[in-house]
């Protein structure tokens, strides 16, 4: 989990803006359930993304539970969410019987053991990015722990559902863009300073090993994967990334990828803390019948045959949130999903089909950009 307040301001984080360039639909929310979810939340750190998301404000479910190895924030926690029981920690936590399901918002270093951790103690997992902390045995152990628990898991990838990944996932899908040739996704975040986290984890961080807010760029728009990568780090003048400097060795303070796609096109995605002046979170894709750069289709001529791109109404009470209105969409899908026994839109193979390609990435540009394969994930075993 993250370190005792520190007074951060997540709204003043990069990527954080309230901002959604879809206008929702005009239909109103209709609830496909009456049940309550019984929900525990882990983690009130730095970005607050405790309650970030909204799980508080939906109507399926009960915040039962909360905790944070801080007591401060573990009480703050509690009362944003209206909560009456609180425990110290995770491992504390996945003990109550009563609860459904756990939404960990605790450090990435400890994202995977957690969410083991939670379902093998009979809970659903929402997690926060990255699934894993540039472990490739964490990995694998994480999928079969999905995949013998039967349970569901789904990390809340912002990117996912930023107006221009969900109208490219809804082109995608009715057929419009064909194969997608190419594809781009960039995440840039200057980091001058370390922001601060438990044990300094993001300090000196490789970027890609925290690469989704790009790959989801591809990922998530065709569910597909990638199967090969070659990568250039940049090694900058930025103290935290000197490797002498920080816990993991890393000199670059940004690495950009090209990947092969398991269609057999192209993705180059880009994670960068070193360009000042830079920051959000974007992308865009080219297929054989046409091309998104944001939420407008090209050619023009063909836009009055697609789908309807808008994102459908939320909740009443629940807004749309940070990281381009994706935060509220996010914790109503995972909601949703359970509630119609469904796997999550972000299920475990998607999870670390956008994760561990850039931990192999990060290995590529560790060896001067050799090309290596990247492992693949599958959800063949529902």
């Amino acid at each position: 989990m993250t370190a005792p307040n520190q007074g951060s301001d997540p709204t003043n984080i990069q990527g954080f803006a309230d901002t959604d360039s879809t206008e929702r639909q005009k239909e109103v929310w209709e609830p496909v359930s009456d049940r309550k979810i019984r929900m525990g939340i882990a983690g009130y750190g730095v970005c607050r993304f405790g309650t970030a998301f909204g799980f508080q404000h939906h109507p399926n479910v009960e915040v039962a539970a909360v905790c944070d190895i801080f007591p401060d924030r573990c009480a703050e926690l509690a009362a944003v969410c209206n909560c009456q029981t609180t425990y110290s920690s995770v491992e504390e936590m996945v003990k109550d019987p009563s609860l459904e399901a756990i939404f960990l918002a605790t450090n990435a270093p400890n994202h995977a053991r957690h969410a083991m951790l939670s379902l093998n103690h009979g809970k659903h997992v929402g997690c926060a990015v990255p699934a894993v902390f540039g472990s490739l045995e964490e990995a694998d152990q994480l999928y079969e722990t999905v995949k013998r628990t039967g349970l569901e898991y789904m990390m809340f990838e912002t990117s996912a559902y930023h107006a221009a990944c969900y109208a490219m996932r809804t082109v995608y899908e009715a057929g419009a863009f064909g194969k997608l040739v190419y594809s781009e996704g960039q995440y840039y975040h200057y980091f001058p300073t370390p922001l601060a986290a438990y044990q300094e984890w993001r300090t000196g961080i490789p970027p890609m090993w925290y690469p989704t807010h790009s790959t989801a760029y591809y990922v998530a728009v065709t569910g597909g994967s990638f199967t090969e990568v070659s990568c250039q780090g940049f090694r900058g003048q930025i103290p935290q990334f000197q490797p002498d400097a920080n816990r993991f060795q890393n000199p670059f303070d940004s690495e950009v990828a090209l990947f092969r796609t398991s269609e057999g096109g192209s993705s180059r995605m880009s994670v960068c803390w070193g360009m000042r002046g830079s920051g959000g979170e974007t992308g865009l894709v080219h297929g054989e019948l046409g091309y998104m750069n944001g939420t407008e289709f090209y050619p023009a001529e063909d836009r009055q045959k697609l789908p309807n791109i808008a994102k459908p109404q939320l909740p009443a009470g629940m807004n749309a949130g940070g990281h381009g209105g994706s935060h509220g969409y996010l914790a109503d899908e995972f909601v949703t999903a359970l509630l119609e026994n469904r796997p999550p839109l972000i299920n475990i193979a998607w999870s670390l089909n956008m994760t561990v390609p850039g931990i192999i990435a990060h290995q590529s540009a560790l060896k001067d950009g050799e090309l290596l394969k990247v492992p693949q994930y599958n959800f063949d075993f529902r």
